[in-house]
């Protein structure tokens, strides 16, 4: 039995599914339901859609609690726990300089949010709900596409598939046995020796200007530089780029923490490892 293998247009880029060692047919249904997987991720949590539970949240009173949908509230959590952990170097919270910068669109909106609103002023409580101490509007680009690829393997795995990859723009995933090894190259086209991943996630960021904002300052962080995280989920991986982006060296410990390896790359020092040893 051969790999099977599609591709859709997901999360912003082109999401590429592989399905080893597997009859095709049951492949397929697997790989079906993967992107199904995905779009729905992609429904919930986009900035741009009006039904989706970020922009019902764009909606709601402070301190009103809206109950989003499960997977919203997840993403949220582990957004909210790397924001504390990096002390805000990651904010979801960030969409409305993003806006103001003209990275994201105007969105429509109950409120104007609080410029002083940051990731502690959301509030998650129990039977999947949010209630938000200032009004603010969240963004999860940073975070969901990780999210999105990790739900995706699930989703695989759930149909009897043993040996999967889930590329999504870069940010990938492998499940299975079998070692997997991923080239990254940095934004000016210089490639890192391959990384080998089992059962492991990969992704990888570049700085360009507006799009991506140090969180506590609400800066635009240095251009040029790229990094590449490797953490056993694809959701840590993806959050954990924007954090070695806005902080840089200064994150080797919280990587340990989340059983992640960083590498990062500028023109004047090439590629580095980040990774302080166990």
């Amino acid at each position: 039995m051969n790999s099977v293998r599609r591709a859709r247009p997901w999360l912003g880029t082109l999401v590429d599914i592989r399905v080893d060692a597997m009859d095709e047919a049951c492949a397929v249904r697997a790989i079906d339901a993967a992107f199904a997987e995905i779009a729905t991720v992609h429904r919930l949590m986009s900035f741009h859609e009006a039904g989706s539970d970020l922009a019902r949240l764009r909606h709601a009173r402070t301190g009103e609690c809206l109950r989003v949908n499960a997977r919203t509230h997840e993403v949220l959590d582990w957004s909210l726990r790397i924001a504390q952990a990096c002390d805000g170097a990651f904010d979801p919270c960030v969409a409305t300089m993003q806006v103001a910068l003209g990275v994201l669109p105007v969105p429509e909106s109950s409120f104007v949010p609080d410029a002083r609103a940051s990731w502690r002023d959301i509030e998650l409580l129990d039977g999947e709900r949010v209630r938000l101490r200032r009004p603010l509007w969240i963004d999860l680009g940073g975070i969901a596409k990780g999210y999105a690829v990790d739900r995706a393997i699930e989703v695989l795995r759930a149909h009897g598939v043993a040996q999967a990859c889930v590329n999504a723009g870069g940010d990938l995933r492998v499940c299975g046995p079998n070692p997997e090894c991923a080239d990254v190259r940095s934004a000016d086209g210089v490639v890192f020796p391959a990384i080998e991943l089992v059962d492991g996630a990969l992704a990888t960021s570049a700085s360009s200007g507006a799009q991506h904002l140090y969180g506590r300052t609400r800066e635009a962080v240095t251009a040029g530089i790229t990094v590449s995280v490797a953490a056993p989920t694809c959701i840590v991986a993806d959050a954990l780029t924007k954090v070695v982006l806005a902080a840089g060296e200064s994150v080797r410990t919280m990587l340990c923490v989340f059983d992640a390896y960083a590498w990062m790359h500028d023109s004047r020092h090439g590629w580095q490892s980040l990774r302080l040893a166990a």
